[in-house]
């Protein structure tokens, strides 16, 4: 595939069950790092499909008040194309939370079946999910039921590396009414630590007629290229990349070329959205979540990283910026793998 190929495919629209995408790149969930003040900050720069919120508990859903929520939280400008991901275990509970996000506006709802952190898993949600793929298809089948709008499912390899089985769930949630699925090819328990086999995706595509959207190491637009290619998938999920270059998605469809300017004003910019929407405390922690991915750019990034977080102000944090970009610090092609752990 070549570099002209891929940005027409990925600038080619997509309907998901009956609505429509722009481009075929979407920002992933990423839990307390896809917030409201982060998704702000990616649309001004633009050409994404879809934003995905983080992990909103399908138990807290229903009751939400968008106000006052750290994570139940949106624009109204962003609604047509924003996701909302929830998780939990009940069929029951996850079909009213999605009714919810219908009422809302939402684009569409994301299920959950991937999230591999213990705190999720022992709760019998997230990845843990894929040991028992009759429930997690009856989730899906509930929640079809209960809304129109279109539901994704976003899910991993499962507990053991075994392709075929992530084919046959894959099917499993086609039948039971999903219209798209985001697929992590890595077994659970790895979570990050191994690199992700793309031969599973092509597994997936391959089992399915719907969507299927990769996600997994795409840090270059190299990464983007092979991945499409060797797969066949329809589109793909961009997530720590995005944090690191918020721009990811204007550069891989229409060739955005940033200037040095870009990486202080985008750190800034983090400072203030924040502001604009949480405390400073909290506003300061979400900060601080966000600048190691940010770092990664940066030869000698752990060191950047160390000097950007110093403090416990938003000032603070901005005096830190200031100093740091003085003399603009070396970039590297591709973002250090150590700082997105």
């Amino acid at each position: 595939m070549t570099t002209d190929y891929f940005s027409t495919i990925v600038n080619t629209p997509l309907f998901i069950r009956d609505k429509k995408i722009s481009t075929r790149l979407f920002l992933a969930p990423m839990a307390g790092l896809g917030h409201i003040a982060f998704r702000e900050m990616t649309a001004r720069f633009g050409r994404f499909g879809l934003l995905f919120t983080g992990m909103c508990s399908a138990r807290a859903v229903p009751h939400e008040n968008p106000e006052t929520s750290l994570v139940f939280k949106w624009r109204k400008q962003e609604l047509p194309f924003l996701v909302c991901q929830i998780f939990g275990p009940e069929p029951d509970i996850m079909a009213e939370a999605a009714k919810r996000i219908e009422t809302e506006g939402f684009f569409g709802v994301d299920l959950n079946f991937g999230c591999s952190v213990a705190a999720i898993c022992k709760k019998g949600s997230g990845a843990a999910l894929l040991k028992t793929p009759d429930l997690a298809a009856e989730i899906v089948r509930q929640v079809r039921q209960a809304v129109s709008i279109p539901v994704f499912v976003k899910f991993r390899t499962g507990w053991e590396n075994n392709p075929a089985a992530a084919a046959d769930m894959a099917e499993k949630f086609e039948a039971a009414g999903a219209d798209a699925l985001v697929f992590h090819p890595r077994v659970a328990p790895d979570r990050r630590s191994r690199p992700p086999l793309r031969q599973h995706i092509a597994r997936v595509k391959n089992a399915v007629s719907i969507p299927v959207f990769g996600n997994g190491n795409t840090f270059i637009r190299k990464d983007g290229i092979d991945t499409m290619a060797e797969t066949g998938c329809d589109g793909l999920s961009l997530g720590r990349i995005a944090l690191s270059k918020p721009w990811i998605f204007a550069s891989l469809t229409r060739g955005f070329v940033p200037d040095s300017s870009a990486y202080p004003d985008t750190a800034m910019t983090m400072t203030r959205l924040l502001l604009k929407y949480h405390d400073e405390k909290y506003g300061v922690k979400l900060y601080k979540k966000f600048i190691p991915c940010f770092s990664a750019n940066f030869k000698f990034g752990h060191e950047i990283c160390r000097q950007l977080i110093k403090g416990e102000t938003m000032d603070d944090m901005r005096s830190n910026i200031e100093t740091v970009f003085q003399t603009f610090p070396e970039t590297l092609k591709r973002p250090s793998l150590n700082l997105f752990t």
